[in-house]
């Protein structure tokens, strides 16, 4: 058995979603967590960080070949 603290906020959402639904919220809750286990137990590499890949791209192509150069470049304009 588990205790469990909801804010109010989460709580009424919680309430209202088994209400309409018609479950009981220890039902609701159940079905929740055994959902999310079942997606985050068969998420691969690429699922898990799918949303951060190429978040911050910058637009070049060239950046593994000519990574001692664009370094080299950013060093001598911080330099000034």
């Amino acid at each position: 058995m588990i205790t469990l603290r909801l804010d109010p906020t989460l709580e009424q959402a919680v309430n209202n979603t088994a209400k309409n639904l018609g479950l009981t919220k220890s039902d609701l809750i159940r079905k929740s967590i055994l959902e999310y286990l079942g997606k985050i137990g068969k998420q691969n590499a690429w699922e898990t960080g799918q949303d951060l890949f190429g978040k911050y791209y910058s637009g070049r192509n060239n950046l593994s070949v000519d990574r001692k150069v664009i370094l080299k470049e950013k060093i001598e304009a911080k330099r000034g």
